[in-house]
Parts: C-alpha cells; structure tokens; sequence
C-alpha cells in the first residue's frame, strides 16, 4: 500500500504559517508524506484567513481548485474563515470537514476518525467568547528560520476587523514552555525565529508574565542567533522593550509596527489605541537607539471618513519617520464590525488611486533605505534555495541579499559587502573575508 499524501495550503499571517507546520509534523509522525499544494493528495488542509472578503474568496476557489483536481481526497478546512462561517464552508462540494480555531489542533485526529464514514460535512467549532484554547505552534522545514507562536487572540477589537471573534481573547502559554520550544527550534539547526502573534506585545494576559521578561528569557537560548519580532502595536513597545532589543546582539534591527492611518482623527473612528503623534514618538526613539532598523508599517486606505487632507497627513507621516517598507490595505467591510455602519464611505475608484500613491511612496522609500547601505559591510543569513545558480539572505536589518550560490554557506552567517541593487531590486553582494 502507498504512503497517504497530505497537503497543506495556507493563507494569511505568519501565525497560520506556523501552526499549519506544526499540524504537518503531527501527519508526519503518523506516517503521511507531505506533498506540495499542486500535487495529487489523499487528504488537503487548508488554513483559512479572513482578513478580508478578498481572503475569504480566496479560500473558497482553493477548496474548488482542490476538489476538482481530487475528487477522492479528504478536505479539511480550519482558520479564521472557518470560525467566522462555517456553515458556508461546509456547503461547498468536496469539504468534508470544518475546524473552527479552538480545534485546530485536532485536525489530525479528526481526520483519521473521518476515513471510516464519510458523509456531510463534519463541522466543529464554538462562539468566540467560547475559545479558551491555546495551540503552540512553530514553523519548520526552513533551515534557517523558525515563526514561534508565542500569544492568540486579541481584546482590542478595532472598529474594521474581525480578529476578536475568529480568535477569541488574548492568551498564551509560560515563558518556561516557549523557551522549551525554542530550544527544540535551536536542536532542529534553524538559526533564526520570528516571534509571532495575533497581539504579540500582549503577551502575559494568561499567566500574569511580561513580554520584555519573554524576550529576555528568549535571549538566553543557545544555539539562536536572531530574533525578530514580526508585528508589535505602537501602544505596546515601551521604552524597555526597544532599550532591551537595541542592546542585545540577538535582537535585530527590524520591527513591524501598524500604523493604519496617520491622522488621529480616523485612529479614533477605527477605535485604535494610540494617535498620530503617538506613533511619531515611538519611531523616534527606535531611530535613536537603533538608527539601521527597518521598519514595516500596514495601512488601511480608504475608511469611512477618509478625506484628503486625512490621506495626506498618513502620506506625510510615513515620509516623516522614514518607512522601509508598506503593506497597504484597502479597506474591506467585514460583516459585523462597527465600520459597516460608518457614514462618509470612500468610493472604491478614490481608494483605488489612494493605494497606488502608496505603493509609488513604498518603493520609494525602500530604494532610499537600500542605498543607504550600499559599499558597506553587513551580516547576512544565507538560505538553501538555488535561484539560477544564485542564493539569498537577509542582513539583520532586513536587506534581501543576492550572491553567487555556495552550499558551504547555507545556515552561516557570512560578512558581506554591498555592492549593489539589480533589476529584482535585491542587492548583490560579495562575500568578505
């Protein structure tokens, strides 16, 4: 008899990346060959998001995609989406089952009791103010980076989105557990780790512990180079946390902070827990203690009540504090948020221009961050993906680096010297010393 097939495809945030690793190491460990999202498979889980309808229709011609493709094959669905409406994922052709977010970490054992009687849908889930669960996960399979999963769930419950009630409050394991984690990410030969979360700065609401006190646990980890911590809400990186990050050889140069729009007055309208000005002080104090730091930010473009001027005071202060890269979102109406009933909507055609003139600043301001470096010499961790005789890495502040492909240096942390960006707007480099 054949090896089972299982595959996996994930949608979203690097969170679903991470617990969809670990749901694969359980299938794995129960005798299943991981296949590619494309290959022919006995039994497909797919990790919803549902961030936006976008995302959501995503996940339903995925699930199609994959039915008519196997028509035999078990279809599991889990994620967001699935906790958000699971009734209209179990009505599309081919879905056998439906996990909502307190049982994703079942989809294992669901599956296997499955293959006896297959019939309807099978579809478990519970309210949001029902999830109590918490689902350690951390991604592997990469040689060199690790996403740990160290917090869930969100009590914020801004005026656009839908988090809070796909992911339930916020939560977490101990910080003695997530440090045994990552010494098995450490034993694994992965270098690096990306510290995850819905809320990840909210770390503690469980256990009474603090996230700084987290990352300086984290520190002490042998075998890990880098840390970066994927997305932290300005509210939540205190002086402490980037004094700490900027002081530590392991903690990088690199944050991920949403802004979502530069004019308080619509911060308040999305019900966002600080100002413009807010956000201006905290990125200041990072650029003064850290002052190579990239800096990630996501926006929101187009909320009701966005005119103009609100537009141009976000612009404004993006160039202001100098972001290295943007993540534009336009604004997606999710059922039963309090935006749907805002007045003053954008026109889709404004939004739409509104986007475009981001993405045209974007790039500009991560071509200005990218030569800034250009001549001088910097850390890279190389990966073992061969791109037509050529290997990539990032320096610790986050330069995507190109340079003549060498298996002796996969998982090594080289000095490199900058040379210069080509046509991908990657940066080729040599190798010193």
């Amino acid at each position: 008899m054949s090896q089972k097939r299982v595959s996996f495809h994930t949608l979203g945030c690097k969170l679903n990346f991470s617990e969809s690793s670990t749901i694969a190491r359980e299938f794995e460990r129960g005798g299943y060959q991981r296949v590619s999202p494309t290959a022919d498979t006995d039994v497909a889980v797919i990790n919803s998001c549902s961030v936006t309808e976008h995302a959501d229709k995503k996940c339903r011609n995925i699930i199609r995609k994959i039915h008519r493709r196997n028509p035999s094959a078990i279809i599991a669905v889990t994620g967001c989406y699935a906790q958000l409406k699971p009734q209209d994922i179990a009505a599309i052709e081919g879905v056998d089952l439906v996990l909502g977010n307190n049982d994703k970490a079942d989809v294992y054992r669901r599956v296997e009791e499955l293959k006896a009687s297959r019939g309807e849908a099978e579809v478990y889930g519970c309210s949001y103010d029902q999830i109590n669960r918490f689902f350690a996960a951390y991604s592997s399979g990469d040689r060199t980076r690790s996403f740990l999963k160290v917090q869930d769930g969100c009590d914020y419950k801004c005026a656009y989105c839908t988090i809070h009630y796909a992911r339930g409050s916020s939560r977490n394991i101990s910080i003695e557990e997530l440090v045994r984690e990552a010494e098995q990410i450490a034993s694994e030969g992965q270098r690096e780790i990306v510290i995850t979360g819905v809320n990840t700065g909210d770390f503690g609401r469980t256990t009474g512990e603090r996230f700084i006190d987290l990352l300086r646990a984290l520190d002490g980890v042998e075998g890990i180079d880098r840390y970066r911590i994927s997305s932290i809400e300005p509210n939540l990186i205190t002086d402490e946390i980037i004094e700490f990050c900027a002081s530590s050889p392991k903690f990088v140069p690199h944050f991920h902070i949403p802004l979502q729009s530069g004019s308080t007055h619509i911060l308040g309208l999305m019900r966002r827990r600080y100002t413009a000005e807010k956000y201006r002080e905290r990125i200041a104090k990072i650029r003064e203690l850290m002052p190579d730091a990239f800096l990630g930010v996501d926006v929101i473009v187009g909320f009701p009540g966005e005119g103009e001027e609100e537009f141009m005071e976000t612009y404004r202060l993006l160039e202001e504090v100098e972001a290295s890269f943007l993540h534009i979102f336009p604004f997606s109406e999710r059922p039963g948020t309090p935006a749907v009933a805002m007045p003053n909507k954008v026109q889709s055609s404004i939004a739409t221009q509104r986007v475009s003139r981001l993405e045209e600043l974007s790039t500009r301001l991560h071509k200005s961050f990218v030569e800034k470096y250009l001549g001088q010499v910097r850390e890279v961790l190389f990966e073992s993906t061969d791109r037509r005789g050529m290997m990539c890495g990032y320096t610790d502040n986050y330069l995507r680096v190109k340079c003549k492909y060498d298996t002796s240096l996969i998982n090594q942390i080289c000095k490199v010297r900058l040379v210069d960006i080509d046509d991908d707007g990657d940066i080729r480099a040599q190798i010193v010393g």
